[in-house]
């Protein structure tokens, strides 16, 4: 037996409860291969909609939420992996259609996991999440267009949520000068610490704005979505490049093709969910080296398994800074 969040919905409704739950319960098939003892979760938007119903986050019933996690591997049949390696999981449909990290045991396809790397404790890695991996995906898609600190200011939308305080400690620490915008004013004080130089209220952002406007930014990271996106990719200098990554103000985007054919601003989606194996690697490889470490203390908040339903409201109700690592085992 191990324990776990189990979602099910019937016709008594639907429902996340912390369970006792039989191993003989975990998936089973040929390509469900490495069985893992977690350590360490952590809570996402995308976990706090699947436990509380408000979004069709979840696919199958009973499903295990948890889009994240790191630990052990106890038993495999993969050829990558042994018992005793780290690993570390994101995405892939996990806690979707798959059963996922927050419990303390979890059986996977071997493809979906790479090493835990060396640099950090399954609880930092968690600190890291989901959110610090594709804010790395966000800064790799930057350099691989040429934007670079010389260039001017990065613009971090978001900034205090999961993706854009890492975004913001990232950028700092290559030397990039970064604004962050939030709609949290008594988060300023914490984004200065993370590296930004400076804060910004979100309003400038979220109303209809002109579909070209003054030169600003030499690239972006928004995880916002909509009027944000739009104002954003107006203000983005010649060459500029915007990376999208999330829709916390709604999946419309009302711009116009004026920051692509007059100034020649790329606008990058980045996707973690279904990330290619090397691209994954890649982007752990350099949190190792380009993350301070340091900086995950300031962004993150531990709860433990039990406290991870009512954590998820909170997150929802915007009521959470940064990251919520969740110690599982």
């Amino acid at each position: 037996m191990f324990k776990a969040i189990l979602i099910e919905k019937d016709e008594q409704g639907y429902r996340a409860a912390l369970k006792h739950v039989d191993d003989a319960q975990l998936p089973a098939g040929p390509d469900v291969n490495v069985t893992v003892k977690v350590a360490a979760s952590t809570l996402n938007y995308k976990d706090a909609l699947a436990i509380t119903g408000q979004s069709p986050v979840v696919r199958k019933f009973p499903m295990v939420p948890g889009i994240d996690l790191a630990g052990t591997v106890e038993a495999s049949s993969h050829p990558d992996w042994q018992p005793g390696d780290r690993v570390v999981l994101n995405g892939w449909g996990v806690g979707e259609t798959h059963w996922g990290g927050l419990a303390e045991r979890a059986r996977l396809n071997g493809d979906w996991l790479v090493p835990l790397p060396p640099a950090f404790t399954a609880e930092q890695a968690m600190a890291i999440g989901t959110a610090g991996y594709t804010a790395m995906l966000c800064v790799l898609a930057l350099e691989r267009h040429g934007v670079k600190p010389e260039h001017g200011e990065i613009v971090v939308t978001g900034a205090a949520g999961g993706v854009g305080s890492v975004a913001v400690a990232l950028l700092a620490k290559l030397g990039y000068t970064v604004a962050a915008v939030t709609g949290r004013a008594a988060e300023a004080d914490y984004l200065k610490a993370l590296g930004a130089a400076t804060v910004l209220e979100r309003a400038e952002f979220s109303q209809p704005g002109k579909p070209l406007a003054k030169e600003r930014w030499a690239g972006a990271v928004d995880t916002v979505g909509s009027h944000t996106l739009a104002n954003v990719c107006a203000q983005t200098k010649y060459g500029g490049v915007v990376t999208a990554c999330g829709l916390a103000g709604g999946m419309d985007f009302p711009a116009t093709v004026a920051p692509f054919i007059l100034r020649g601003v790329t606008l990058a989606g980045i996707d973690s969910v279904m990330r290619p194996r090397p691209d994954r690697i890649e982007a752990w490889r350099r949190l190792g080296s380009d993350l301070d470490v340091t900086k995950l203390g300031l962004i993150t908040r531990e709860i433990t398994l039990d406290e991870a339903i009512p954590a998820a409201r909170q997150l929802l109700d915007g009521q959470v800074r940064g990251r919520v690592v969740v110690r599982v085992s």
